[in-house]
């Protein structure tokens, strides 16, 4: 069954906050990864490889730098759910 928005959200927060630190609640749809939240790439690409592993979804890397916002991300993840 494909997760709902609200349900990747939440999962990403928690991957965000064991790479970074940074509060769950702090990461919210319209938040920029690098503006807002401060992840550099090496923390970006450990996320993307994690939400691969939970979601069960792959992230081409040439699609990687088209994730802008945690908007962006979670949208990429719902969608690529099988």
């Amino acid at each position: 069954m494909a997760l709902s928005t609200e349900e990747v959200l939440a999962g990403l927060a928690e991957l965000v906050n064991d790479e970074t630190g940074i509060a769950a609640d702090q990461v919210a749809l319209e938040k920029s990864f690098t503006d807002d939240l401060d992840i550099d790439s090496i923390s970006m690409m450990t996320i993307v490889v994690n939400a691969e592993e939970k979601f069960d979804v792959k992230i081409p890397d040439d699609e990687v730098k088209n994730l802008k916002t945690v908007g962006d991300a979670v949208s990429f993840i719902v969608s690529a759910q099988a």
